[in-house]
């Protein structure tokens, strides 16, 4: 059974017949291939005949023999018969040498609409961008949001309630996770994406790491993730710990370890949003990581009462929207997050429970020193609205299903 992944194909369906290539990028096991297929299902529904539509998969043994760029040109031009539009589509396609020399051939020698997808954001950035800038559109796909989640557990014939945010928060939203029903075979299914995106999409592609210092890096920051992030301070960490955690590593290591991290898509890096200065600070602050089961499996203790596992789950949730994410600074302290859309935008904190006047406080306050007209809001667990002072109060259980919208300006 699968979910139609309405919130990804209504940014895409627009480009089905626009002369871009569409590019889908996202971390391996996030459903990708199964956006395609619904793409291809909808192409068909309206009338493409299937000998238009050239679908290839590159991590099926069947094509593994199209591993270089003259195969594959060689391979689609043989299925082209006439001159009517032919709707191609490549599943990680970083498996094809030299693959973007093919695409745009393809690109200006077929009338064609073409759909790629990858596991390593190196797709953009490489050689395809250079052969073809300004010509490409990309849509990130994350793993099940916590609607579809939700909405996918209701498909299997499983009911869900409030608490679902817990198990969400713990083991995040990869769509085969849902197929396991202990916690023994989920760790374990994640710990095998986890363990093959390091060996197939960093290590085998960057050879010069040293895979221990890498997954020990790694994991640190995954298991820190929404906090305050310094190189430094992690150089520090390692170098004087004790000698069974102790890491010779320099700053220089650390950035280029975020860098891999971010193009396999394990992280997603925010910057500094200067809110009395209106402007976006150059400093690197904080990471969040993509699922937050990948978090789950590098981290020893769970404490959703901290905020951190909610701080990561909005951020996503918040990209997934189209939102630009900031982390917001005043001259007096921070706001969790400065949410951007066409150009009008919101301040978001995020609690776990306000259980207490001091905690309310501390969550209402922190917007006090913001001069900006825009809304204000506080995102909790709590069922009782709390809003005042002009700063609202919503559930985020709610949010996150969709029955309560941000307001922006």
């Amino acid at each position: 059974m699968v979910i139609k992944r309405e919130v990804y194909l209504s940014k895409i369906r627009v480009y089905y017949d626009v002369d871009l290539i569409k590019v889908l990028t996202g971390i391996r096991r996030s459903g990708k291939s199964i956006i395609l297929s619904q793409i291809i299902d909808e192409l068909k529904e309206n009338g493409i005949d299937d000998d238009h539509i050239i679908f290839l998969d590159f991590e099926n043994f069947d094509f593994g023999y199209i591993d270089n760029a003259t195969i594959l040109n060689d391979y689609v031009k043989s299925k082209i018969t006439d001159n009517k539009t032919y709707y191609l589509f490549f599943d990680e396609i970083q498996h094809v040498a030299e693959f973007e020399k093919a695409i745009a051939s393809f690109k200006a020698t077929i009338k064609c609409s073409i759909f790629v997808t990858g596991s390593n954001s190196k797709l953009l950035s490489g050689e395809l961008a250079t052969l073809l800038v300004g010509r490409t559109v990309e849509f990130k796909i994350f793993p099940f949001s916590f609607k579809e989640a939700h909405d996918y557990l209701e498909l299997l014939g499983k009911k869900t309630d409030d608490t679902f945010i817990f198990d969400y928060m713990r083991w995040g939203g990869f769509p085969q996770r849902f197929l396991f029903s202990t916690e023994h075979d989920i760790k374990q299914y994640l710990d095998s994406v986890y363990e093959g995106i390091i060996s197939k999409d960093i290590l085998k592609r960057n050879s010069d790491i040293e895979s221990y210092k890498f997954k020990t890096i790694c994991s640190y920051v995954l298991a820190n993730a929404g906090k305050e992030f310094s190189a430094e301070n992690v150089v520090n960490f390692f170098n004087n710990a004790n000698s069974k955690n102790k890491l010779e590593i320099e700053k220089k290591t650390i950035y280029n370890y975020l860098e891999k991290m971010e193009k396999a898509f394990f992280i997603s890096r925010i910057k500094r949003f200067n809110i009395d200065g209106k402007e976006v600070l150059k400093t690197l602050e904080k990471q969040y990581a993509v699922d937050l089961g990948i978090r789950t499996i590098n981290t020893n203790l769970i404490k959703f009462d901290n905020t951190f596992f909610l701080e990561n789950l909005i951020f996503n949730e918040l990209v997934v929207r189209g939102f630009e994410v900031y982390t917001g600074k005043t001259n007096k302290g921070e706001v969790d997050f400065v949410a951007i859309k066409d150009m009008k935008k919101c301040f978001i904190q995020v609690s776990y429970y306000m259980i207490d006047t001091k905690t309310v406080e501390r969550e209402f306050d922190a917007f006090y020193p913001i001069k900006d007209a825009s809304p204000k809001i506080v995102l909790s667990l709590d069922r009782i609205d709390m809003s005042h002072d002009g700063v609202l109060h919503l559930n985020i259980i709610d949010f996150l299903l969709g029955k309560v919208e941000l307001p922006l300006s």
